[in-house]
């Protein structure tokens, strides 16, 4: 028997491609070239019929000539889409702006520098639709073109950010080259607080989070936007977003010197009255400092505790989100042209 046909299954899937631009005076023309055969409407490589509606270049206030190139293109071109910053505000913050601006169906972020190819989209589409998943990671099969250093300090900062988290967000999977459900985007970058990790609060709110394999390209000669002290900032964000289970950390190294400090208490009051050469007044400084400086500890936690909720409060997690049935929506378009 036949599987019956989804509703709209054959209906076509519209994307919003957003790109931050801080330094694309030269990259931007030929990756908006790329895109221009994804205007018209196609099939991905399973057979999914999807179209690329607009493409929104978010200006972060470069250094370069940039917002000419944005000019230019937007008039040439009518479904390229110019936002403009009042002033730099980093890749992050102008990626959700590019989001909150978006209509599709179907959202994805692209860097500016060539290194992701829109070739590709059709296979994330693919695997978003395949898993049934509203957020999809491009999975490098390659080693990212950037330093060996650089590299291995990013994959030990995902999983430490891993730890933290305790479980919410896999953020080995995070990357800039991204699809996600038009809705799922949106609602984020609308509630989504200042200094708040856009995939951290993706995570938040995504039912399933999957990975499509593609191959990066090289930046060519342009020189990274990120010194040490922006990836450094860029990885205390991670952390600060992550949850709270670091919080809680305070409060379990407290109770152990707590317990600690009673446990030695008694071994050491044990060897006093058997005849062991114990110092004066060593045992009860030892004793008092370990269980002084542990009940401190552990009273921090649970204060960074009620901190932490009211930081959550602040950056704007939900405690839900309410979506249209996935069913009716682009996730239940899974037919195949014939």
């Amino acid at each position: 028997m036949a599987e019956p046909t989804r509703p709209g299954a054959d209906q076509e899937h519209t994307l919003s491609v957003v790109i931050p631009v801080y330094r694309g005076e030269r990259h931007l023309p030929g990756l908006v070239d790329e895109i221009v055969p994804l205007t018209e409407p196609q099939r991905s490589p399973a057979g999914h019929l999807y179209r690329v509606t607009e493409v929104i270049l978010v200006n972060d206030c470069g250094p370069d000539d940039s917002a000419r190139v944005m000019r230019d293109l937007a008039a040439a071109l009518p479904w390229v889409r110019p936002v403009w910053l009042s002033r730099n505000f980093g890749q992050h913050a102008a990626t959700i702006a590019g989001i909150a601006s978006s209509s599709g169906d179907w959202v994805v972020t692209m860097d500016e520098d060539g290194q992701h190819d829109p070739a590709d989209i059709g296979a994330l589409l693919d695997t978003a639709l395949r898993e049934r998943s509203a957020l999809v990671y491009a999975a490098p099969r390659n080693e990212t073109p950037h330093t060996a250093f650089r590299n291995t300090t990013s994959r030990a900062a995902k999983l430490l950010i891993n730890m933290l988290s305790g479980g919410d967000a896999d953020a080995t999977k995070f990357h800039s080259f991204r699809l996600m459900l038009g809705e799922i985007g949106r609602s984020v970058a609308a509630y989504a607080g200042q200094g708040v990790y856009l995939d951290v609060a993706l995570s938040w709110v995504a039912d399933r989070v999957t990975t499509c394999p593609v191959s990066m390209r090289s930046e060519g000669e342009r020189v990274s936007g990120y010194s040490v002290r922006t990836l450094v900032s860029h990885f205390w964000r991670m952390v600060m977003t992550s949850g709270t289970r670091g919080l809680r950390v305070v409060s379990l190294i407290g109770a152990t010197f707590a317990t600690f400090g009673v446990a030695l208490a008694v071994v050491l009051a044990v060897d006093r009255l058997a005849g062991g050469n114990v110092p004066e007044g060593w045992t009860s400084t030892v004793v008092i400092v370990l269980l002084c400086s542990g009940i401190i500890l552990y009273a921090l936690g649970i204060v960074a505790e009620y901190i932490g909720v009211a930081v959550n409060m602040a950056m704007g997690k939900p405690p839900y989100l309410i979506m249209s049935d996935p069913h009716a929506g682009p996730l239940g378009r899974s037919g195949r042209g014939t």
